[in-house]
């Protein structure tokens, strides 16, 4: 699979003008790079409690239905990938007091980049149920969106025509 291009300035790029450059890449790449889609999506990502992760699980879902019926297949998976960093980030909340899951600062070069980088994980908090929550309402809502057939077919296309 194309790995994510993280060489594009995308502070610059518009995405939905230029949706050849888009790669899909792994799980969250991009999620907060992604022009305009980040700007659109971003002000309706929230999961402190199971009652705002509901609200926004189901905004973000409508966007994801909406970029579907535009054709708009950058948009769906960028709204796909946020509702992905709802589950992951809540668990990482759940698991872990204060949502730091790795010791010491990320390092240069590395910021925006999902994983470890050399860090050492910290040990686990005891669970906690409303990020826990949270984290299943989220994951309920990318399972709906992974399994949208509309997505997987204009996703197939995606990748046959740009890679």
């Amino acid at each position: 699979m194309p790995k994510f291009d993280y060489s594009l300035n995308y502070a610059e790029l518009d995405l939905r003008a230029h949706p050849e450059l888009y790669r899909v890449g792994m799980g969250e790449q991009g999620v907060l790079l992604v022009q305009p889609y980040k700007s659109e999506i971003l002000p309706h990502w929230r999961f402190a409690t199971p009652e705002v992760a509901r609200e926004s699980s189901e905004h973000i879902y409508g966007m994801f239905l909406a970029y579907l019926g535009a054709g708009d297949f950058v948009g769906a998976d960028m709204a796909r990938k946020f509702l992905q960093m709802g589950f992951t980030r809540a668990r990482r909340y759940a698991n872990h007091r204060g949502g730091k899951k790795y010791e010491g600062p990320v390092p240069e070069g590395k910021k925006g980049q999902s994983g470890a980088h050399g860090r050492a994980e910290r040990p686990r908090d005891p669970e906690d149920p409303v990020k826990a929550e949270s984290a299943r309402i989220f994951k309920a809502k990318w399972d709906e969106a992974e399994a949208n057939a509309e997505y997987a077919r204009l996703k197939r296309e995606h990748k046959a025509r740009f890679g």
